[in-house]
């Protein structure tokens, strides 16, 4: 029985099939417009669509873009606000704690400056001038002992003068002693005014310091301005920023996961003997999944004590309590933080116990016997344990903060990937599309190949038809070209 792949393909006839091929041809020929137009139409219709779909693409890129653009703004106002906040909270700190007694610091430390000054200028008055009657008598004796007339009133003047003088320099020897003494007193005072220009100094310090914040919030002030405007420098800073805080805050969260993974291993196997070692809840063991539901409740205590102190707004909830309600909420975490962290110690203390008993199983059976087998053990590695546990509970929770910021970052991060993916997309949509339109033309000319010899028949047909035709119309060109030169000559 002849099969149907030999009764198509008549291999016994060749006639037949060389026939059938011309036949065929000559359908394709004649259908060869109608062909064309449809490759041509059906690759254009792919190509539209594709076009379409990559302009829908860039749309919601664009999109993209400008929600990337307000998240990122938004973010950058939020952390400039909370910047400003902290400062202005700083401020008011050092104003309460040094600045609350200033007026009376002032006004004792003005009554000090008025009285030490004028103490100082008291004990740096200047000598009394003699009397200017002194200077007479001594003339008048001066003449009386030149001339030589009256003895006895020069004698006397004389006596006067040197009466006068001697009281001028006990005058003088007195005013110099209490002078002395003055500037002894002020040399006691001398403590008083290092005091003084100690306390001076540290006003000043004070002042300089809230100098200092003020223009830190005045920077600050200038960056949230112009943030709100939205301008492309702020844009692309915060980008950089955002990138940067975000590969930090990877970096920190991974280690935060291998600090999981080592506390999930420290209380993986004693847990066994809590909830039982041979339970399962589908393939993991029950002991694996109370060890994993303990650490988050650790992770859940511990971000509740993070919102209760306003470090972080993972939960804007708790923050938003009064600060009564927000301070329960830190006791009770913290009393749970040491709780857990007191367990995970005892955990790790029986985890060590349980690795010895199934040593020394373990020694014991290889050995034969039926005897248990003391397993030498040291102190350390049981302390080291015990520590490592009590502490892993707040590592966890100092962890939360660094996991809020990678959070926060990463909307920014993941936002501008996306852009990427899309842009690519888009990109490749309209590649394809170029490569469909020009397999439009790829299918044309294998079509035209197919039935490359009517196409060959009718190309020299057509060239010998336009053969015939060139003389005559150059006939009828030199006819026109007469009558022209004709019509010039009349």
């Amino acid at each position: 029985m002849p099969s149907p792949t030999s009764s198509f393909w008549p291999t016994s006839n060749p006639s037949v099939f060389i026939l059938t091929i011309l036949a065929v041809i000559v359908l394709l020929y004649f259908a060869r417009e109608p062909a064309h137009f449809s490759i041509r139409s059906f690759c254009r219709v792919i190509r539209n669509g594709l076009r379409l779909a990559a302009f829908s693409v860039l749309r919601a890129e664009k999109r993209l873009i400008i929600r990337n653009r307000e998240v990122l703004l938004a973010e950058g106002l939020l952390k400039v606000e909370r910047d400003i906040e902290r400062e202005f909270q700083r401020v008011d700190k050092v104003v309460d704690r040094d600045m609350q007694g200033y007026p009376s610091l002032h006004r004792k430390l003005s009554e000090e400056i008025t009285r030490i000054d004028q103490d100082y200028t008291e004990s740096t008055e200047v000598p009394p001038t003699p009397p200017v009657w002194v200077n007479a008598v001594e003339a008048v004796a001066g003449l009386s002992q030149k001339s030589g007339s009256d003895n006895m009133v020069g004698s006397i003047l004389k006596d006067v003068h040197t009466t006068i003088v001697k009281q001028q320099k006990k005058a003088m020897e007195a005013y110099w002693k209490n002078t002395s003494e003055r500037h002894k007193i002020l040399g006691k005072m001398m403590p008083y005014w290092r005091r003084l220009a100690k306390v001076l100094e540290e006003v000043g310090s004070t002042v300089t310091g809230l100098r200092d914040r003020a223009k830190v919030i005045d920077q600050k002030m200038d960056e949230y301005e112009e943030i709100r405007s939205g301008s492309d420098k702020a844009a692309i800073t915060l980008h950089s920023s955002s990138t940067t805080q975000f590969f930090i805050d990877g970096f920190w969260v991974m280690v935060a996961i291998g600090g999981i993974v080592v506390n999930f291993h420290l209380i993986s196997l004693p847990m066994s003997e809590m909830v039982g070692g041979g339970s399962y809840i589908g393939n993991y063991p029950v002991n694996e999944i109370a060890a994993l539901v303990f650490i988050l409740i650790e992770t859940f205590a511990g971000m509740a004590l993070m919102e209760a102190l306003r470090i972080t707004k993972l939960f804007p909830l708790i923050g938003s309590l009064d600060d009564k309600q927000r301070r329960f909420i830190a006791i009770v975490a913290v009393c749970f933080l040491f709780t857990f962290a007191g367990i995970e110690s005892a955990l790790a203390y029986m985890r060590d116990l349980i690795a010895a008993n199934n040593e020394a199983l373990r020694q014991s059976l290889l050995m034969g016997s039926g005897e248990t087998m003391e397993v030498a053990r040291s102190i350390i590695p049981t302390a080291s344990q015990m520590v490592l546990g009590f502490i892993l509970p707040f590592a966890l929770t100092f962890a939360i903060i660094p996991f809020e910021s990678f959070v926060h970052s990463a909307r920014t991060v993941f936002g501008y990937i996306l852009e990427l993916l899309l842009r690519a997309v888009a990109a490749l949509i309209r590649l394809v599309a170029n490569i469909v339109h020009y397999l439009g033309s790829v299918l044309v000319g294998l079509y035209d190949l197919v039935i490359f010899l009517p196409l060959w028949f009718e190309k020299k047909i057509k060239s010998l038809t336009s053969r015939e035709k060139i003389p005559e119309d150059k006939k009828i060109k030199k006819t026109q070209d007469s009558g022209t030169k004709e019509a010039k000559a009349v």
